[in-house]
This record gives C-alpha cells, structure tokens and sequence, in this order.
C-alpha cells in the first residue's frame, strides 16, 4: 500500500472531491479541509461494487437495508468495539449525517431540549434545529476533551429528551473511555434520557487504545441508546451516503424504522452502497490498518511542527485524521484561516460557532488524511504566512 504523494490521483480529485476540497479551490492551494483522504478506496471495495453489477440487475432492496450490510456491521462492532450486536440491530440509511437527524426527529419534539457537547461538529446542533429542539451547550476541555459530570447534570430539565455525544470526538480527536461513557449513562438513567453516540471515527483509533461502543458500556445504553456510524473517514466511501444507525431495543427499533418512512418506499439506501460498506468491512481492514500507520506518523508530525511554530500549539490526538491547534498568535479562528488560505495558499477550517460552536473559537482544524509531503509543506506554508 502507497500512501504517498504519487498514490494520489489529484486530476480525479478535481473533479470528485468537493466540501471545501480540491473541487472547490483555486490551483496552487492545498485543501486540509474537509475529513475525506485524497487516497483511491482499496481495490477489494472496486472490485466487489462490479461484482455486485455483472448481473446487469440493481433491484430493490429490503427496507431496513442487505442482510449482508447489517450482518457486517454488527461483526464489526462485536469483533473491534466491544459490541454485541445482532444484524436486526443494524438499520441502513442514507449517511451517518441522515442518521443523526433521523435520531433526533424520533426522539425530540419542538420544545425538548438536547445536551451537545460544545465545541463539536456543527451537525449536532444543527439536527436539533432542525427539529424544533432547544439546545443546551455542555462544555468541554479543549484540550483534553474531558467532560465535566456535574456540568452536565445541572443542564438537565424536565424538558430535556436527549444526550448526544461525539466518540472519538471531533474537532478534539479523543477518543471517551468505558468509564466516561459508564458516567454519562449513569446520569441518563438517573433521568430517563435517552443517548445518542456519533461513533463514525470509531475506527480511526492510535496506540492500540480500546474502544467501547456507547451500547456495550451497561444494561441502560444498550436499551436506551441510538449509535451512528459511517463509512466515508475509514474507507474514503462519502460519495456512496452509506451509514448505519444502531438500537439493541428492538422494540424501539421497530418503531423508529416504521416513523423514520423506511417501511416504504420514501427512505431506503442505494444497494449498490451498501455492498461497497460490506465488501469494505469484510475484505479491507488490511487496508485501514495500513491507512492508520500512515496517520499515526502524520499526525505525530503534524503535532511536532506545530508545536515548533510560535503561532499555534497542539496536543497529540488519540483518534480521528483532524488536529485542532489553538492559536497562539491572538488572531481568531476566522482571520488566522483567511491568512491561511490567502498567503500560505492552504485552505484549513476556522474554529468558528458556525463549524463547532463557541468553545471553538481561537483555533482551527486541520485535516491530515492527505500525503505526508503535502501535509508538511501545507503546515510550512501555514507558519511561514504569519
């Protein structure tokens, strides 16, 4: 496996990758931008999707999604992040962004409040907008990530339907452990809340740490939680929309896809996506384990030149391809990435309420998912811009 800078087909790029990526920019700018790797998906996932097709058939598909899809799904999750899932627990839908707002339309009515996490990525509030719903804003540590329990507490109304939380956790890149998520259903039992866990960077984890899928933590999260989970930052598949939204109550599950639409033809997902996600979770760990040693050495560069400048400063992230350096240099989120782009010719992420909130604001973020020679010219171009 290549990862290096001559793996990268960037006249491909230029014409497919588009959110703020090379689609999008002026020539000559090097986008860290949005999460999505400049690398081609692994052969296994190519060949399979033309496996599925040299039948000449692309029929409907089961509403709740493949059996195969929801069979590797919940394999994944038993075999690496402590689950234990069955396939019915596994809905297919259209994205891990879908499956947030699915999740919040079942769960919240105009009026009710949800607990996010501040800063952290603009699509949990915005599907609690979007629902009617009123947002409480828990802080947390910028550097640590850490969650302060009684904060999160005293949020808590009789008004309040929902916790939402971001495992492994982005912009921050930490990664809650079995206790954290342990605390966090304590308290949501304590009042009859029910959890939501984005867990779509769940396989983008360093230095052999372990992972607890927020359902496998106690009795209460796996009956009274909702897991979201993707396939674009693994496996490079966002132009495929295919995620997965997870609830081991069945009861529960059964009525969120009747009052999600999926028992009809108006919500359903792309057969032909979900068989590149199965072929991808069953034929290309090899690939992701080769992918993350590339990260794990991006990002320990990325944090040691940062570190080596005088306008920013970073801690080592234990997950994720983001890096999100506080700026040391007095400028804001916004001006520092405008300088970025307009000198350094680098396009990066401004932590700005907009994009994560708030708690943002005095950073950016920065994507790593690229080669390590752009990576370390797009950072010297950064720093030598200021």
């Amino acid at each position: 496996m290549d990862f290096s800078s001559s793996s990268i087909n960037f006249e491909a790029l230029r014409k497919k990758a588009f959110n703020g990526r090379w689609a999008t920019i002026p020539d000559g700018v090097i986008p860290l931008t949005a999460a999505d790797p400049d690398f081609p998906m692994a052969p296994e996932i190519i060949s399979g999707i033309a496996d599925y097709l040299k039948d000449g058939y692309l029929s409907y598909g089961p509403f709740s999604g493949l059996d195969e899809f929801k069979i590797s799904v919940s394999k994944h999750f038993n075999l690496r992040k402590h689950g234990t899932l069955a396939a019915n627990d596994v809905l297919a839908v259209n994205s891990a962004a879908q499956g947030m707002f699915l999740v919040a339309n079942y769960l919240l009515n105009p009026g009710d409040e949800a607990i996010i996490l501040d800063p952290v990525d603009f699509l949990f509030k915005k599907t609690v907008e979007v629902c009617g719903g009123i947002i409480k804003l828990c802080k947390v540590n910028t550097l640590t990530a850490a969650i302060d329990m009684e904060s999160l507490e005293g949020l808590i109304t009789e008004k309040t339907k929902l916790i939402s939380i971001c495992n492994p956790h982005n912009p921050l890149g930490k990664i809650y452990d079995k206790e954290v998520l342990l605390q966090i259903a304590t308290i949501a039992e304590k009042h009859n809340i029910w959890l939501m866990s984005d867990e779509i960077w769940s396989d983008i984890v360093y230095d052999d740490k372990d992972f607890h899928t927020f359902s496998s933590v106690s009795d209460y999260a796996a009956q009274h939680s909702f897991t979201v989970y993707g396939f674009s930052k693994t496996y490079g598949l966002a132009g495929l929309r295919i995620g997965a939204v997870i609830c081991k109550n069945s009861a529960v599950m059964e009525d969120f896809i009747e009052k999600s639409n999926f028992n009809s033809t108006i919500e359903g997902v792309s057969t032909l996506s979900q068989i590149g996600a199965s072929v991808a979770l069953e034929k290309a760990w090899y690939w992701v384990e080769g992918f993350k040693k590339h990260l794990d050495y991006n990002r320990k560069m990325a944090t040691a030149i940062i570190n080596n400048s005088s306008i920013l400063s970073t801690t080592l992230p234990e997950a994720t391809f983001v890096i999100f350096p506080k700026i040391t240099n007095g400028l804001s989120g916004d001006v520092f990435a405008k300088i970025a782009l307009e000198k350094g010719k680098v396009a990066i992420v401004p932590g700005v309420e907009r994009w994560f909130g708030v708690g943002a604001e005095g950073h950016v973020r920065i994507c790593y998912s690229t080669s390590s020679e752009l990576l370390e010219e797009g950072l010297n171009r950064i720093i030598k811009s200021f």
